[in-house]
């Protein structure tokens, strides 16, 4: 590894080429580059992103977006715009073989388990999803972060001595610019559709050496970048992974698969008569499964899933089974077509009939499962997404997974180097996102061995595979799937007790800034049974206090790098509640409080811009009164803007939208209420009781930095004013 400003990857020396510095050089465009951009233009830092290939997705590649996907877009501010193009997968049909060998539909179950999320698994293009991130990315940098294509990093230099120093900037990579025809992808599969064999795990040739070196020639072709910090998100291949001397662990199996996006004609659907229907001579007609996501084992064929997309488009996925891997272990890519693929389509259907004019893009791939040995170098280096783990893609998980990499690092990254989060908690990314990798890598080894394996003939044949075992892992699965599973362990971000190695990935982090044991642990966390500390806050209906207008509660939580302070004041008509909710105000608004300490502010709203007030009582609303029943603090005065009518909410009816039950859903206490601390990225960091005003307070000290209570007695004093922060702060809400 780089140490002291020494070259971990040499290139040509070139004195003359330009220079400049970053706050983040990301490397790779893809779906987790892009979710680091979009927090990077949040979070106001000087940021650029540069890619390889000349051109964004125009078809193909990953097009699942599971529900804590889709929340994360929302978080952003155009989950809309997907969950509008997208199309929704509600139902998963089972189809496997009975007794004469003849595939039937055995079972329907919800494709997104019933109750976890507003929002359901869906397809779209990922094209599409980068062209609404880029969007948003114009729009909070004011058009100065852009994808740099054609861009290709040479070296990269760490210099060890300055990775203590935030102000430095420890990271040098050299870049070279190459040709547009240098930074085409070449299609590899021999067709005039176009593939993705290039991005395959068939492809292995990497040209990046090659590429430089054309460029030695040109003029300008060259620059030097200081950053204080680089992420890596350049896929299985990940050069930055490379050239850090890391590696992925695990092996690739012998099971080969093709991918075909098609508009298929078809007569697959499950006959009443149990004698089968003869193919349909209207073939324009597309019927019953072909537009739900169906997994089909055929006898002795393989097996097949179908993605039902937007614009009529089915994504098959196709198990190869006369595609062996030769003595080298990987499969001669030269002789994988469109034709061989759908041919096995067509076998593992039968007797169902499909066919197609229009295919849209198509690739092959080898099931392998393997995790990245490091995620950071001295946390100034980051890797994510495909760069720190590969799998299957049949579970939709690559684009999420690498996502949700980048939605936990970015608002981590953007406190840090803004100076107002603390160093630590950078070493918190691999602990929670290796170990997020590792269990990927589990469920998608069981998911692939049932799903590529041969059905059972009967409870005798232990080589096969049974489908009622399959059917319990896919239904079991869903809930990983649906990225609605994972737990962060106990840390200086997460207040829960036990060892943070076992709970993580085994890495060190700075522990949690308040012990417990896990029988006090237990009693807090009963206070919000329906609020797990660790994992994401679920979303439920409430209305806001002043205009009875409902929310979905996860919309008040956008991703726009601020802490929050749920206070669940339960009923604040009873007396003993009032005074119980005016005590926990009264040290939150003491000049001592975190709230009047925390760094980074605007100077007008003060700590607001980092940590945001949040209520919901259970009270009934016509009863209330904002200014009259809620202490100040809870919905601050600003002479520009008036009262906060947007931070006081409430559980009760909507005049339209019913009831959403949200103390009852969240397992809170209607009379006693709590306390609940949210991370930026949405998840649960601590609960307690409204006595427990130390404990949010030591939270904030174990991972902001705050200003010194002694130095700042008088300005913290000064009204406390929330509000979102000034433009040109860019932690900005949508």
């Amino acid at each position: 590894m780089a140490t002291n400003g020494t070259s971990v990857r040499g290139g040509q020396t070139d004195n003359n080429q330009p220079a400049s510095n970053v706050d983040v050089l990301i490397i790779g465009a893809g779906p987790a580059g892009i979710m680091a951009a979009a927090w990077m233009a949040r979070m106001g830092l000087k940021t650029r992103i540069i890619d390889k290939r000349n051109t964004k997705v125009f078809c193909g590649q990953a097009d699942g977006l599971n529900a804590r996907s889709l929340e994360m877009l929302d978080s952003l501010g155009f989950g809309d715009r997907a969950w509008k193009e997208a199309n929704h997968m509600i139902e998963i049909c089972l189809w496997n073989p009975d007794e004469n060998g003849i595939i039937r539909r055995s079972d329907r179950v919800p494709d997104t388990p019933v109750g976890l999320s507003r929002l359901q698994q869906s397809t779209l293009h990922q094209g599409r999803i980068e062209r609404f991130f880029l969007d948003n990315i114009k729009k909070y940098s004011n058009d100065t972060i852009k994808v740099e294509r054609g861009v290709l990093p040479e070296s990269l230099e760490i210099d060890q001595g300055k990775v203590e120093d935030q102000n430095a900037y420890p990271v040098t990579v050299k870049l070279r610019f190459l040709t547009e025809e240098e930074a085409a992808p070449k299609q590899l599969g021999g067709s005039k559709v176009s593939d993705g064999l290039f991005r395959s795990n068939l492809f292995q040739e990497a040209d990046e050496d090659a590429l430089i070196k054309q460029t030695y020639d040109r003029a300008g072709a060259g620059e030097t970048v200081h950053a204080k910090y680089v992420i890596g998100c350049d896929g299985a291949r990940s050069w930055t992974r490379t050239t850090l001397g890391f590696e992925l662990e695990g092996e690739a199996t012998d099971m080969i698969w093709g991918v075909m996006d098609i508009i298929p004609f078809t007569d697959f659907r499950e006959y009443t008569n149990p004698e089968l229907k003869g193919w349909k001579t209207d073939m324009r007609l597309c019927q019953a499964d072909i537009r739900c996501r169906c997994a089909i084992h055929s006898a002795t064929h393989g097996s097949l899933m179908i993605i039902p997309r937007e614009n009529n488009i089915v994504r098959l996925y196709i198990q190869l089974v006369e595609v062996k891997p030769d003595a080298s272990g990987r499969a001669d890519r030269s002789k994988i077509t469109p034709e061989l693929i759908f041919n096995a389509a067509k076998k593992i259907i039968d007797p169902y009939k499909i066919d197609y004019e229009v295919c849209d893009w198509w690739t092959a791939y080898q099931i392998g499962q393997r995790v990245g040995t490091n995620f950071d170098a001295h946390q100034r280096v980051f890797l994510a997404g495909d760069a720190v783990h590969t799998h299957s893609p049949k579970a939709g998980q690559g684009m999420n997974i690498s996502m949700q990499d980048c939605y936990n690092l970015g608002w981590k990254l953007g406190l840090v180097c803004r100076g107002i989060a603390q160093p630590s908690i950078l070493k918190t990314y691999q602990s929670e996102r290796r170990r997020v990798a590792r269990d990927l890598i589990e469920f998608d080894n069981r998911f692939a061995r049932l799903f590529s394996g041969r059905p059972a003939k009967d409870i005798m044949d232990a080589e096969g595979v049974s489908m009622d075992e399959f059917k319990e892992a896919f239904v079991q699965g869903n809930m990983f799937a649906c990225g609605l599973s994972v737990d962060y362990g106990p840390s200086n971000l997460v207040l829960k007790p036990g060892d943070a190695g076992e709970h993580g990935d085994g890495s060190d982090v700075v522990p949690p800034a308040v012990s417990m044991s896990e029988a006090d642990f237990d009693r807090k966390q009963a206070l919000a049974a329906g609020i797990p500390v660790g994992m994401r806050f679920n979303s439920f209906q409430v209305l806001n206090q002043s205009d009875a207008r409902p929310w979905q509660f996860q919309k008040r939580l956008p991703a726009d790098g601020r802490f929050r302070v749920v206070l669940f004041a339960g009923d604040v008509h009873h007396a003993q509640q009032k005074a119980r909710v005016e005590a926990f105000c009264a040290k939150l608004n003491a000049p001592s409080s975190f709230l009047h300490r925390t760094v980074g502010g605007d100077g007008r709203d003060g700590l607001h811009s980092v940590v945001e007030i949040l209520t919901i009582h259970s009270a009934k609303r016509w009863d209330t009164e904002l200014l009259r029943d809620f202490p100040e603090v809870l919905h601050p005065f600003r002479k520009a803007t008036g009262w906060s009518y947007d931070k006081v909410y409430v559980d009760d009816v909507s005049y339209h939208e019913g009831f959403g039950e949200a103390y009852k859903n969240y397992g809170v206490n209607k009379e006693r209420g709590c306390v609940v601390i949210v991370r930026p990225d949405q998840y649960v960091a601590w609960v307690g009781d409204l006595e427990d005003f130390d404990k949010v307070q030591a939270y904030f000290e174990g991972c902001l930095m705050l200003k010194d209570y002694a130095n700042e007695v008088e300005s913290s004093v000064a009204a406390i004013v929330p509000g979102t922060v000034a433009a040109s702060d860019n932690i900005s809400v949508e």
